[in-house]
């Protein structure tokens, strides 16, 4: 098992260094999007994204139930990129997403962080670094950056390459 967090602020190249890794794996790839779409502007903003993914790779849309997900994805021979964890933390915990009622998001954090180190496979997940900014003004954005930090840093200890992309390059933290 090969897990490996990519983490960087908004439009750093995050996305495209995973998709990287990704085709340099020479595995089968399944591409796990937590978005949902809300408006026309996210909408193309997830059309690009999918535009310039390969043709033969497999597209699974999970907003919620990520560790379920990966759990029935993983193979020894199957390389998942999750893209992004920053999504998926936003719509467990933003009401206006409506997270299901059947769970919640400390249930689901716990539900991914024990099950990332058993998994088989090469696992690269993609995360927000918002923890370099200042601290934003409303409830809803601290608890949100603080729910980030404490996912990224949760992550990152279970992972065995951690890496940081800015401006399309990429700096090596851990692995």
């Amino acid at each position: 098992m090969a897990t490996h967090l990519i983490l960087g602020g908004a439009r750093s190249g995050k996305s495209a260094y995973a998709e990287k890794l990704a085709n340099e794996s020479n595995l089968k790839v399944t591409y796990i999007a937590t978005a949902q779409i809300y408006d026309a502007e996210f909408g193309a903003r997830i059309q690009h994204h999918k535009d310039r993914r390969p043709a033969n790779w497999e597209l699974v849309e999970e907003p919620h139930y990520l560790a379920q997900t990966l759990n029935r994805l993983a193979k020894p021979d199957q390389c998942l990129i999750v893209d992004c964890l920053t999504l998926w933390l936003a719509q467990w915990i933003c009401a206006d997403c409506n997270p299901p009622k059947d769970s919640n998001w400390q249930a689901e954090r716990e539900a991914l962080l024990a099950l990332l180190p058993t998994l088989a496979g090469t696992i690269i997940l993609v995360s927000n670094e918002v923890g370099m900014g200042i601290v934003p003004l409303g409830e809803i954005n601290r608890q949100f950056q603080d729910e980030q930090g404490r996912l990224n840093q949760a992550v990152a200890s279970i992972c065995n390459q951690v890496t940081f992309v800015a401006a399309g390059l990429p700096l090596t933290l851990k692995g």
